[in-house]
């Protein structure tokens, strides 16, 4: 495979255009080199990358449950991650980047299966292969680890697994393919960074689709769920505030200035959007919350990944500004009237709030912003097209596979929720035998 395609979609075309197509056309094609700055750069992004996932994911939600189902959201993201990233090493890598012959607008390649031919002197790009593979495997083991907020507290530790394996394999493996491997959504040119469509919008349609399949949770509606432990909470949202700036950074795979360019934005964003929705909140309940203050910046944060490496700062900034009240809105009022128990709004969160950073996306990359610019022939009407057709299929594909996913894991499973008396019991005790807590002997 080429450069790594995680950087080059959009950007590629501003970046030529200061050089000389005369001396471009005379140039040989560059050697891969080892760069010991990138390699560096990237391996600490995966290691951040790591921590967003296990312990951050994990607490966050953990911290959202009631006390009787801690132990199972904790159990169920670092099981879903772990099997993930097996999976993704045995097939979907291959799947996802090696060329797909006929197939490739649409998957990959099987030639790298089971790792094959990825060694020690491998390179992508200025970094090892190895490095690449596990920074990417990283975006596949948190993934489908997010859509586990939904169905919390009610479903069947047997049926995640299930529906994990086969939404990795039709759904995250063949978009993520399409999007950065060369399949045909990367021909639109979207403007989509780090991962807005595979990523957020993605998990955010899934979520729906498993709040319908799955049902409510017994008393939704009526009986107090609030969460449990928000120190646990906010312990969770502030590794995933750290990660996610290596999730964003490492995606421009060097060590340079652009990189820090996306970490900037990416951070500001999640200032701007923390500091939006609490205001939002104090407006209308009185208050401010620490809830509210945490989910902002979550959402900041998934606005600003498509985003990150075409806007300016203070683009990024106005961009977190604007998502926060529109995912309250979603949480409190779109929510209620869907009749949805998306239980951890994940929906609210990552799908509004990834729909509306693919949008504004092209907005704020205007140079009269900050931004920088489209592709050579584009402008704002153009890309916002092509934008909102790759956002419109990555709703359509999750969709349809979350449905054919959770079809198969209720068929597997024998059903998909377990019975009414384990779900009073919790599920740390009826499905895992173990408590969160143990306070006395």
């Amino acid at each position: 495979m080429s450069t790594p395609s995680l950087v080059r979609r959009g950007i590629t075309a501003v970046a030529l255009a200061a050089f000389s197509t005369a001396v471009l056309a005379q140039a040989p094609a560059p050697t891969p080199t080892l760069n010991t700055g990138d390699t560096a750069f990237v391996f600490v992004c995966s290691l951040v990358v790591l921590l967003m996932t296990l312990p951050g994911l994990a607490l966050f939600y953990a911290g959202l449950t009631r006390v009787k189902n801690v132990l199972s959201m904790l159990m169920q993201v670092f099981a879903v991650s772990s099997l993930m990233a097996l999976l993704y090493a045995i097939y979907g890598y291959s799947l996802t980047f090696v060329d797909g012959g006929s197939l490739q607008a649409f998957i990959g390649g099987t030639s790298k299966f089971f790792m094959n031919g990825i060694t020690v002197d491998s390179l992508q790009g200025t970094v090892p292969e190895l490095l690449y593979f596990l920074f990417l495997t990283l975006f596949a083991a948190i993934t489908p680890a997010i859509i586990c907020g939904a169905f919390a507290e009610r479903v069947k530790f047997s049926a995640v697994m299930v529906f994990m394996v086969v939404w990795l394999t039709i759904n995250y493996v063949p978009m993520a393919h399409m999007a950065w491997g060369g399949g045909w959504v990367a021909g639109l040119i979207p403007q989509d960074f780090a991962g807005g469509n595979v990523v957020h919008v993605n998990v955010g349609i899934a979520s729906l689709v498993a709040a319908w399949m799955v049902g409510p949770r017994l008393g939704w509606g009526s009986t107090s769920m609030a969460p449990h432990n928000m120190t646990m909470t906010m312990t969770g949202a502030s590794l995933l505030w750290v990660g996610w700036l290596g999730f964003c950074g490492g995606c421009a795979l060097a060590a340079n200035g652009f990189a820090m360019l996306v970490v900037v934005n990416t951070f500001l964003a999640s200032c701007a959007g923390a500091l939006s929705w609490m205001a939002v909140e104090w407006v209308h309940r009185g208050r401010p919350s620490l809830l509210g203050l945490l989910s902002g910046s979550i959402a900041g944060l998934v606005a600003i990944t498509p985003a990150c490496g075409f806007v300016g700062p203070m683009g990024a900034i106005v961009l977190g500004l604007i998502v926060s009240p529109i995912c309250v809105w979603a949480v409190d009022v779109l929510k209620p009237l869907m009749k949805l128990d998306d239980s951890l709004d994940v929906f609210g969160v990552h799908g509004v709030g990834g729909i509306v950073g693919g949008l504004l996306t092209p907005i704020f990359a205007l140079p009269a912003l900050g931004g920088v610019g489209f592709a050579e022939g584009r402008d704002l009407g153009t890309q916002l097209a092509y934008q909102t057709g790759a956002l419109g299929f990555s709703i359509l594909y999750s969709g349809v596979t979350s449905l054919v996913a959770f079809m198969v894991a209720k068929v597997v499973c024998g059903g998909l929720r377990i019975d009414e008396e384990q779900e009073v019991d919790g599920l740390d005790v009826s499905s895992h035998g173990e408590v969160g807590y143990k306070l006395s002997n």
